[in-house]
Protein backbone atom coordinates (compact mmCIF):
# COMPACT_ATOMS: atom_id res chain seq x y z
CA UNK A 1 0.00 0.00 0.00
CA UNK A 2 1.41 3.40 -0.97
CA UNK A 3 1.57 5.90 1.89
CA UNK A 4 2.17 9.64 2.26
CA UNK A 5 2.34 10.35 5.98
CA UNK A 6 1.52 13.80 7.33
CA UNK A 7 4.50 15.92 8.50
CA UNK A 8 3.63 15.34 12.17
CA UNK A 9 4.23 11.59 11.67
CA UNK A 10 6.73 11.38 8.80
CA UNK A 11 10.20 10.35 9.93
CA UNK A 12 9.18 9.77 13.56
CA UNK A 13 9.48 6.36 15.29
CA UNK A 14 5.68 6.21 15.33
CA UNK A 15 5.47 7.12 11.66
CA UNK A 16 8.07 4.57 10.62
CA UNK A 17 6.25 1.81 12.49
CA UNK A 18 2.88 2.81 11.06
CA UNK A 19 4.31 3.05 7.55
CA UNK A 20 5.84 -0.42 7.71
CA UNK A 21 2.50 -1.91 8.75
CA UNK A 22 0.45 -0.03 6.16
CA UNK A 23 2.80 -0.91 3.32
CA UNK A 24 2.47 -4.61 4.09
CA UNK A 25 -1.27 -4.52 3.34
CA UNK A 26 -2.21 -5.46 -0.25
CA UNK A 27 -6.00 -4.95 0.13
CA UNK A 28 -6.70 -8.63 -0.60
CA UNK A 29 -9.69 -8.71 1.77
CA UNK A 30 -9.05 -12.19 3.17
CA UNK A 31 -9.25 -10.61 6.64
CA UNK A 32 -12.91 -9.66 6.27
CA UNK A 33 -13.93 -13.31 6.01
CA UNK A 34 -12.75 -14.02 9.57
CA UNK A 35 -13.58 -10.68 11.24
CA UNK A 36 -16.37 -11.14 13.84
CA UNK A 37 -17.65 -7.56 13.62
CA UNK A 38 -17.73 -7.58 9.84
CA UNK A 39 -19.72 -10.80 9.96
CA UNK A 40 -22.23 -9.22 12.34
CA UNK A 41 -22.53 -5.79 10.74
CA UNK A 42 -21.60 -6.33 7.08
CA UNK A 43 -19.91 -2.93 6.91
CA UNK A 44 -16.50 -2.72 5.24
CA UNK A 45 -15.48 -0.06 7.77
CA UNK A 46 -16.21 -2.52 10.59
CA UNK A 47 -13.67 -4.98 9.18
CA UNK A 48 -9.85 -4.87 9.24
CA UNK A 49 -9.40 -3.65 5.67
CA UNK A 50 -11.80 -0.76 6.20
CA UNK A 51 -10.24 0.20 9.53
CA UNK A 52 -6.78 0.13 7.97
CA UNK A 53 -8.06 2.51 5.29
CA UNK A 54 -9.51 4.85 7.94
CA UNK A 55 -6.27 4.86 9.94
CA UNK A 56 -4.20 5.42 6.80
CA UNK A 57 -6.19 8.59 6.13
CA UNK A 58 -5.64 9.76 9.72
CA UNK A 59 -1.87 9.21 9.54
CA UNK A 60 -1.83 11.00 6.18
CA UNK A 61 -3.29 14.10 7.79
CA UNK A 62 -7.08 13.84 7.47
CA UNK A 63 -8.81 14.97 10.63
CA UNK A 64 -10.62 12.01 12.23
CA UNK A 65 -14.21 12.20 13.41
CA UNK A 66 -16.33 10.40 15.98
CA UNK A 67 -17.36 8.04 13.19
CA UNK A 68 -13.72 7.06 12.64
CA UNK A 69 -13.34 6.51 16.38
CA UNK A 70 -16.51 4.44 16.63
CA UNK A 71 -15.46 2.08 13.85
CA UNK A 72 -12.16 1.49 15.66
CA UNK A 73 -13.95 1.15 19.02
CA UNK A 74 -15.96 -1.72 17.55
CA UNK A 75 -12.78 -3.65 16.80
CA UNK A 76 -12.27 -6.52 19.26
CA UNK A 77 -8.50 -6.71 18.59
CA UNK A 78 -9.09 -10.46 18.40
CA UNK A 79 -6.29 -10.79 15.79
CA UNK A 80 -8.21 -13.33 13.75
CA UNK A 81 -7.38 -11.15 10.76
CA UNK A 82 -3.66 -11.57 11.48
CA UNK A 83 -4.02 -15.35 11.41
CA UNK A 84 -5.75 -15.09 8.03
CA UNK A 85 -3.56 -12.40 6.45
CA UNK A 86 -1.17 -13.83 3.80
CA UNK A 87 0.98 -10.67 3.97
CA UNK A 88 1.61 -10.75 7.72
CA UNK A 89 0.05 -7.34 8.43
CA UNK A 90 0.41 -6.54 12.14
CA UNK A 91 -3.08 -5.08 12.31
CA UNK A 92 -3.44 -5.19 16.12
CA UNK A 93 -0.38 -2.99 16.58
CA UNK A 94 -1.69 -0.50 14.00
CA UNK A 95 -5.02 -0.41 15.83
CA UNK A 96 -3.32 0.28 19.16
CA UNK A 97 -1.22 3.07 17.67
CA UNK A 98 -4.29 4.50 15.98
CA UNK A 99 -6.30 4.48 19.20
CA UNK A 100 -3.70 6.65 20.93
CA UNK A 101 -3.76 9.19 18.08
CA UNK A 102 -7.57 9.22 17.90
CA UNK A 103 -7.85 9.67 21.66
CA UNK A 104 -5.80 12.86 21.35
CA UNK A 105 -7.63 14.19 18.30
CA UNK A 106 -11.28 13.25 18.94
CA UNK A 107 -13.13 14.32 22.08
CA UNK A 108 -15.25 11.62 23.70
CA UNK A 109 -18.55 12.31 25.48
CA UNK A 110 -18.18 12.62 29.26
CA UNK A 111 -19.95 9.29 29.91
CA UNK A 112 -17.46 7.41 27.74
CA UNK A 113 -14.50 9.12 29.35
CA UNK A 114 -15.72 8.30 32.84
CA UNK A 115 -16.46 4.67 31.96
CA UNK A 116 -13.04 4.11 30.43
CA UNK A 117 -11.33 5.87 33.34
CA UNK A 118 -13.32 3.75 35.79
CA UNK A 119 -12.28 0.51 34.11
CA UNK A 120 -8.61 1.49 34.21
CA UNK A 121 -8.64 2.71 37.80
CA UNK A 122 -10.82 -0.01 39.32
CA UNK A 123 -10.44 -3.28 37.42
CA UNK A 124 -6.66 -2.94 37.10
CA UNK A 125 -6.29 -2.41 40.87
CA UNK A 126 -7.21 -5.65 42.72
CA UNK A 127 -8.01 -4.04 46.09
CA UNK A 128 -10.35 -1.52 44.48
CA UNK A 129 -11.90 -4.15 42.26
CA UNK A 130 -12.47 -6.47 45.24
CA UNK A 131 -14.21 -3.66 47.12
CA UNK A 132 -16.48 -2.76 44.20
CA UNK A 133 -17.27 -6.41 43.50
CA UNK A 134 -18.04 -7.05 47.17
CA UNK A 135 -20.48 -4.16 47.28
CA UNK A 136 -22.12 -5.29 44.03
CA UNK A 137 -22.58 -8.80 45.39
CA UNK A 138 -24.02 -7.50 48.67
CA UNK A 139 -26.61 -5.42 46.84
CA UNK A 140 -27.15 -7.79 43.91
CA UNK A 141 -30.84 -8.05 44.75
CA UNK A 142 -31.21 -4.40 43.76
CA UNK A 143 -29.55 -4.83 40.36
CA UNK A 144 -31.34 -5.59 37.07
CA UNK A 145 -31.33 -9.28 36.16
CA UNK A 146 -28.94 -8.70 33.25
CA UNK A 147 -26.36 -7.10 35.57
CA UNK A 148 -26.79 -9.80 38.20
CA UNK A 149 -25.94 -12.45 35.63
CA UNK A 150 -22.66 -10.65 34.91
CA UNK A 151 -21.49 -10.74 38.52
CA UNK A 152 -18.76 -13.38 38.97
CA UNK A 153 -19.88 -16.08 41.37
CA UNK A 154 -17.66 -16.52 44.45
CA UNK A 155 -14.96 -19.17 44.00
CA UNK A 156 -12.93 -20.65 46.82
CA UNK A 157 -9.26 -20.88 45.88
CA UNK A 158 -8.37 -23.66 48.32
CA UNK A 159 -4.88 -24.32 49.65
CA UNK A 160 -1.79 -22.95 47.91
CA UNK A 161 0.94 -25.60 48.29
CA UNK A 162 4.19 -24.82 50.06
CA UNK A 163 7.06 -23.88 47.74
CA UNK A 164 9.39 -26.80 48.38
CA UNK A 165 10.34 -27.96 44.89
CA UNK A 166 13.77 -27.25 43.44
CA UNK A 167 12.22 -26.05 40.17
CA UNK A 168 10.58 -22.64 40.58
CA UNK A 169 8.43 -20.65 38.19
CA UNK A 170 7.01 -17.16 38.69
CA UNK A 171 3.26 -16.78 38.28
CA UNK A 172 1.35 -13.58 37.48
CA UNK A 173 -1.51 -12.93 39.90
CA UNK A 174 -2.93 -10.30 37.58
CA UNK A 175 -5.78 -7.95 38.43
CA UNK A 176 -9.32 -9.10 37.59
CA UNK A 177 -8.41 -12.79 37.76
CA UNK A 178 -6.91 -12.54 41.24
CA UNK A 179 -10.23 -11.18 42.53
CA UNK A 180 -12.92 -12.78 40.36
CA UNK A 181 -11.41 -16.24 39.76
CA UNK A 182 -8.68 -16.87 42.38
CA UNK A 183 -9.21 -20.61 41.93
CA UNK A 184 -7.35 -20.49 38.61
CA UNK A 185 -3.87 -19.74 39.95
CA UNK A 186 -4.38 -21.85 43.07
CA UNK A 187 -5.33 -24.79 40.86
CA UNK A 188 -2.23 -24.16 38.75
CA UNK A 189 -0.06 -24.13 41.89
CA UNK A 190 -1.46 -27.51 43.02
CA UNK A 191 -1.09 -29.03 39.55
CA UNK A 192 2.52 -27.96 39.10
CA UNK A 193 3.40 -28.95 42.68
CA UNK A 194 2.36 -32.51 41.78
CA UNK A 195 4.66 -32.28 38.77
CA UNK A 196 7.68 -31.03 40.75
CA UNK A 197 7.45 -27.27 40.14
CA UNK A 198 6.65 -24.57 42.71
CA UNK A 199 4.80 -21.45 41.57
CA UNK A 200 6.06 -18.21 43.15
CA UNK A 201 4.03 -15.03 43.47
CA UNK A 202 6.23 -11.92 43.38
CA UNK A 203 5.25 -9.09 45.70
CA UNK A 204 4.52 -5.94 43.74
CA UNK A 205 3.48 -7.62 40.50
CA UNK A 206 -0.07 -6.97 39.32
CA UNK A 207 -1.93 -5.90 36.20
CA UNK A 208 -0.11 -6.89 33.01
CA UNK A 209 -0.87 -3.50 31.46
CA UNK A 210 -3.18 -4.76 28.72
CA UNK A 211 -6.28 -2.93 29.94
CA UNK A 212 -4.62 0.50 29.86
CA UNK A 213 -2.69 -0.33 26.70
CA UNK A 214 -5.80 -1.19 24.70
CA UNK A 215 -7.72 1.81 26.09
CA UNK A 216 -5.13 4.19 24.62
CA UNK A 217 -3.56 4.98 28.03
CA UNK A 218 -0.17 4.10 26.58
CA UNK A 219 2.12 5.49 29.29
CA UNK A 220 0.00 4.03 32.08
CA UNK A 221 0.17 0.61 30.45
CA UNK A 222 3.96 0.81 30.14
CA UNK A 223 4.22 1.71 33.83
CA UNK A 224 2.33 -1.47 34.75
CA UNK A 225 4.76 -3.45 32.61
CA UNK A 226 7.81 -1.86 34.27
CA UNK A 227 6.34 -2.57 37.71
CA UNK A 228 5.98 -6.26 36.89
CA UNK A 229 9.49 -6.45 35.51
CA UNK A 230 10.84 -4.85 38.69
CA UNK A 231 8.91 -7.33 40.85
CA UNK A 232 10.02 -10.36 38.84
CA UNK A 233 13.63 -9.44 38.18
CA UNK A 234 15.18 -10.52 41.53
CA UNK A 235 13.52 -13.92 41.15
CA UNK A 236 14.74 -14.22 37.56
CA UNK A 237 18.28 -13.44 38.72
CA UNK A 238 17.89 -16.17 41.37
CA UNK A 239 17.00 -18.78 38.76
CA UNK A 240 13.25 -18.70 38.18
CA UNK A 241 12.98 -20.63 34.93
CA UNK A 242 9.81 -19.07 33.51
CA UNK A 243 7.00 -16.58 34.06
CA UNK A 244 3.70 -18.45 33.99
CA UNK A 245 0.58 -16.53 32.98
CA UNK A 246 -2.65 -18.48 33.36
CA UNK A 247 -4.84 -15.82 31.67
CA UNK A 248 -4.13 -16.05 27.95
CA UNK A 249 -4.88 -12.36 27.43
CA UNK A 250 -2.24 -11.38 29.96
CA UNK A 251 0.11 -13.97 28.47
CA UNK A 252 -0.13 -12.43 25.03
CA UNK A 253 0.60 -9.03 26.56
CA UNK A 254 3.63 -10.15 28.59
CA UNK A 255 5.06 -11.84 25.51
CA UNK A 256 4.92 -8.38 23.87
CA UNK A 257 6.82 -6.59 26.67
CA UNK A 258 10.07 -6.79 24.73
CA UNK A 259 8.56 -5.14 21.66
CA UNK A 260 6.62 -2.52 23.59
CA UNK A 261 9.58 -1.44 25.74
CA UNK A 262 12.29 -1.76 23.10
CA UNK A 263 12.91 2.01 23.05
CA UNK A 264 13.23 2.25 26.86
CA UNK A 265 16.97 2.17 27.57
CA UNK A 266 16.47 1.20 31.21
CA UNK A 267 14.05 -1.66 30.53
CA UNK A 268 14.56 -2.89 26.96
CA UNK A 269 16.90 -5.79 27.82
CA UNK A 270 14.92 -6.83 30.90
CA UNK A 271 11.64 -6.66 28.99
CA UNK A 272 13.06 -8.84 26.23
CA UNK A 273 14.20 -11.36 28.84
CA UNK A 274 10.78 -11.41 30.51
CA UNK A 275 9.05 -11.93 27.17
CA UNK A 276 11.39 -14.81 26.40
CA UNK A 277 10.51 -16.42 29.75
CA UNK A 278 6.73 -15.89 29.47
CA UNK A 279 4.81 -19.16 29.20
CA UNK A 280 1.20 -20.21 28.97
CA UNK A 281 0.48 -23.22 31.23
CA UNK A 282 0.01 -25.46 28.21
CA UNK A 283 3.56 -24.71 27.06
CA UNK A 284 5.01 -25.94 30.36
CA UNK A 285 2.69 -28.91 30.68
CA UNK A 286 3.47 -30.11 27.14
CA UNK A 287 7.02 -30.95 28.19
CA UNK A 288 6.18 -32.71 31.46
CA UNK A 289 5.19 -36.24 32.43
CA UNK A 290 1.53 -35.86 33.37
CA UNK A 291 1.18 -39.32 34.92
CA UNK A 292 0.96 -37.90 38.49
CA UNK A 293 -2.29 -36.20 37.50
CA UNK A 294 -3.91 -39.50 36.57
CA UNK A 295 -7.09 -39.43 34.49
CA UNK A 296 -9.32 -36.76 36.09
CA UNK A 297 -11.52 -36.54 32.99
CA UNK A 298 -13.22 -39.93 33.35
CA UNK A 299 -14.86 -39.44 29.95
CA UNK A 300 -16.65 -36.19 30.82
CA UNK A 301 -17.72 -34.19 27.78
CA UNK A 302 -15.97 -30.81 27.52
CA UNK A 303 -16.27 -28.04 24.93
CA UNK A 304 -13.10 -25.96 24.86
CA UNK A 305 -13.31 -22.31 23.87
CA UNK A 306 -9.90 -21.22 22.64
CA UNK A 307 -9.59 -17.50 23.48
CA UNK A 308 -8.38 -15.28 20.66
CA UNK A 309 -5.33 -14.41 22.75
CA UNK A 310 -4.40 -18.09 22.92
CA UNK A 311 -5.08 -19.04 19.30
CA UNK A 312 -4.42 -15.83 17.33
CA UNK A 313 -2.20 -14.02 19.84
CA UNK A 314 0.03 -16.85 21.10
CA UNK A 315 -0.52 -19.32 18.24
CA UNK A 316 -1.16 -22.24 20.61
CA UNK A 317 -3.99 -23.82 18.66
CA UNK A 318 -5.09 -27.30 19.67
CA UNK A 319 -2.61 -27.76 22.50
CA UNK A 320 -5.02 -27.44 25.42
CA UNK A 321 -7.44 -29.84 23.73
CA UNK A 322 -4.63 -32.37 23.31
CA UNK A 323 -3.79 -32.28 27.03
CA UNK A 324 -7.43 -32.56 28.07
CA UNK A 325 -7.82 -35.58 25.81
CA UNK A 326 -4.68 -37.17 27.30
CA UNK A 327 -6.20 -36.78 30.76
CA UNK A 328 -9.44 -38.54 29.90
CA UNK A 329 -11.79 -35.76 28.83
CA UNK A 330 -14.03 -36.20 25.79
CA UNK A 331 -13.74 -33.09 23.61
CA UNK A 332 -16.99 -32.16 21.88
CA UNK A 333 -16.95 -30.37 18.49
CA UNK A 334 -17.03 -26.55 18.38
CA UNK A 335 -18.17 -24.88 15.17
CA UNK A 336 -16.29 -21.73 14.09
CA UNK A 337 -13.84 -22.11 16.92
CA UNK A 338 -11.71 -19.27 15.53
CA UNK A 339 -14.38 -16.62 16.21
CA UNK A 340 -14.26 -14.33 19.25
CA UNK A 341 -16.71 -14.79 22.14
CA UNK A 342 -17.08 -11.01 22.50
CA UNK A 343 -15.31 -10.58 25.83
CA UNK A 344 -12.10 -8.96 24.53
CA UNK A 345 -11.01 -7.35 27.79
CA UNK A 346 -13.10 -4.24 28.35
CA UNK A 347 -15.10 -4.73 25.13
CA UNK A 348 -17.99 -6.47 26.89
CA UNK A 349 -18.50 -3.34 29.00
CA UNK A 350 -17.84 -0.74 26.30
CA UNK A 351 -19.73 -2.48 23.46
CA UNK A 352 -22.38 -4.51 25.30
CA UNK A 353 -24.77 -5.05 22.37
CA UNK A 354 -22.17 -6.44 19.95
CA UNK A 355 -20.48 -8.34 22.75
CA UNK A 356 -23.70 -10.07 23.79
CA UNK A 357 -24.51 -11.08 20.21
CA UNK A 358 -21.04 -12.59 19.82
CA UNK A 359 -21.33 -14.39 23.15
CA UNK A 360 -24.71 -15.88 22.32
CA UNK A 361 -23.43 -17.11 18.95
CA UNK A 362 -20.38 -18.61 20.64
CA UNK A 363 -22.47 -20.42 23.25
CA UNK A 364 -24.60 -21.98 20.50
CA UNK A 365 -21.42 -23.23 18.86
CA UNK A 366 -19.92 -24.47 22.13
CA UNK A 367 -22.99 -26.34 23.32
CA UNK A 368 -23.93 -27.90 19.98
CA UNK A 369 -22.14 -31.14 20.92
CA UNK A 370 -23.96 -31.29 24.28
CA UNK A 371 -20.90 -31.01 26.56
CA UNK A 372 -21.34 -31.28 30.30
CA UNK A 373 -19.00 -28.38 30.87
CA UNK A 374 -17.39 -25.50 28.94
CA UNK A 375 -13.73 -24.71 29.52
CA UNK A 376 -11.60 -21.78 28.41
CA UNK A 377 -8.19 -20.23 29.09
CA UNK A 378 -8.87 -16.59 29.91
CA UNK A 379 -10.68 -14.94 32.81
CA UNK A 380 -12.56 -12.48 30.60
CA UNK A 381 -13.91 -15.21 28.34
CA UNK A 382 -14.80 -17.35 31.34
CA UNK A 383 -16.86 -14.67 33.06
CA UNK A 384 -18.44 -13.43 29.82
CA UNK A 385 -19.56 -16.89 28.72
CA UNK A 386 -20.72 -17.77 32.23
CA UNK A 387 -23.12 -14.81 32.12
CA UNK A 388 -25.16 -16.50 29.40
CA UNK A 389 -24.41 -20.21 29.77
CA UNK A 390 -26.76 -22.93 30.96
CA UNK A 391 -23.90 -25.13 32.20
CA UNK A 392 -20.66 -24.59 34.15
CA UNK A 393 -17.90 -22.53 32.55
CA UNK A 394 -14.44 -23.03 34.06
CA UNK A 395 -10.79 -22.35 33.40
CA UNK A 396 -9.33 -25.51 31.89
CA UNK A 397 -6.76 -25.80 34.69
CA UNK A 398 -9.62 -26.48 37.10
CA UNK A 399 -10.23 -29.71 35.19
CA UNK A 400 -6.65 -30.85 35.83
CA UNK A 401 -6.97 -30.04 39.54
CA UNK A 402 -9.66 -32.63 40.08
CA UNK A 403 -9.09 -35.93 41.94
CA UNK A 404 -7.26 -38.36 39.69
CA UNK A 405 -8.57 -41.70 38.51
CA UNK A 406 -5.71 -44.14 37.86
Amino acid sequence: METHLAPEFAGTPLGREVESILRACVHCGFCTATCPTYQLLGDELDGPRGRIYLLKRVFEGERPSRITQQHLDRCLTCRSCETTCPSGVHYSRLADLGRVVLEAKVARPLRERLLRWGLRTVVARPKRFALVLGVARAFAFMLPAAMRRKLPRPRSAGVWPEAKNHRRVLVLDGCAQSVATPLTNAAAARIFAKLGISLIRAEGAGCCGALSHHLAAEHEGLDYMRRNIDAWWPHIEQGAEAVLITASGCGAQVKDYGALLRHDAAYADKAARVSALARDPVELLAGLDLAPLGQPGKGQGVAFHAPCTLSHGQKLNGQVEAILARLGYALTPVRDGHLCCGSAGSYSVLQPELSTRLRDNKLVALTGGEPEIVATANVGCQLHLEGGADRPVVHWLELLDRPAAH
